[in-house]
């Protein structure tokens, strides 16, 4: 059985390095000035500062695949693994759930019309190779970081939520708990009233090229919303004690990556980009942004508290972060 695992793990890890070359290399074209697949080279010089951000977060991709396949990712720092790792789970994650979504919709309603796929000028095969790759690379990723952390946190995944300590600091992460779940709260609201046609708050051009996908990211926000703050909630006010831990652990892990991962990653995109976005952010008031925000702090209180809680678990535990000697 460890020896199946220990296939399967690097199976997944070298799988998702692989993935990642097609996206590196189209990446590394479009920085080097070979803007391939594109017909705007002006356009694709001014991404030139976000072409070399993806590049580096997939990149980052590679070494979190290969910490977990050598000896050196077990020894790493929790932090250093974990952290990067969340923001992974979070990206990708949503896309392996809003893509599937996108492709029923086209198949039940159709294929939208008067809609361009791009305003880069990017061809349809690029999203095929850009969006197949990151399929490839969240199933892989993900698969290969669940074998590692149940190697190295075995003791963790096995924990009921009442056995998690009721520390001094429990009213605290409560309070936390709380208020990321309001901010969630209104950030489900937004992303909800968006994904239904909504344009209040969106850029004039920018609702004009609204289609079905944007729509479906913002309702798969509005429910990763509410499911990290349900799942904290349930954690830190110990609800069914005698429950495995590991459901809203992997829930409200996802979830809040999710909303971390996105909206950081669409407030840097609409600050570093093009200057027509720069223009459309200063011509209407600014709830766009504020959305993205409040998705940002309302990931950072939860993962505050859950690093609180489980620090804490772990000292109590007094087990040591390291694979098992078994």
């Amino acid at each position: 059985m460890r020896i199946n695992e220990t296939v399967v793990r690097a199976g997944a890890a070298w799988t998702a390095v692989a993935a990642t070359g097609p996206y590196l290399t189209l990446k590394l074209l479009w920085l080097t000035g070979h803007p391939v697949g594109s017909d705007d080279p002006a356009g694709m010089d001014r991404l030139w500062l976000l072409n070399l951000l993806t590049f580096g977060m997939d990149a980052i991709a590679v070494a979190l695949a290969l910490a977990f396949v050598r000896p050196w990712g077990r020894r790493a720092p929790a932090g250093l693994v974990a952290f990067p790792m969340w923001v992974a789970t979070g990206l990708l994650g949503t896309l392996l759930v809003a893509l599937p979504l996108s492709l029923l919709s086209t198949l039940v309603l159709g294929p939208e019309h008067g809609t361009a796929p791009d305003d880069k000028g990017l061809g349809s095969w690029v999203f095929v190779v850009v969006y197949g790759g990151f399929a490839v690379q969240g199933l892989a990723l993900i698969t290969a970081f669940a074998l590692y952390a149940r190697r190295r946190w075995a003791g963790l995944l096995a924990d009921r939520i009442g056995d998690l300590p009721r520390s001094p600091t429990l009213a605290v992460q409560r309070t936390l708990a709380c208020v990321a779940a309001l901010l969630a709260a209104g950030v489900a609201a937004a992303r909800t009233y968006w994904s239904l046609g909504g344009t209040a708050g969106v850029p004039a051009a920018m609702a004009q090229e609204r289609n079905r996908g944007v729509a479906v990211m913002d309702g798969v926000t509005a429910v990763m919303a509410v499911a990290a703050a349900a799942a904290l909630l349930v954690v830190v006010f110990r609800v069914r004690p005698r429950r495995r831990l590991l459901g809203p652990l992997l829930v409200a892990w996802t979830a809040a990556g999710s909303l971390f991962g996105w909206g950081s990653w669409q407030l840097v995109a609409f600050g570093a980009t093009t200057t027509r976005v720069t223009e459309l952010r200063m011509a209407v008031p600014g709830l766009m942004p504020l959305v993205q925000a409040g998705q940002v702090v309302t990931a950072v209180l939860m993962l505050a508290v859950g690093a609180v809680a489980l620090t804490e678990r772990g000292a109590r535990a007094g087990a040591p972060d390291v694979e098992s000697p078994r």
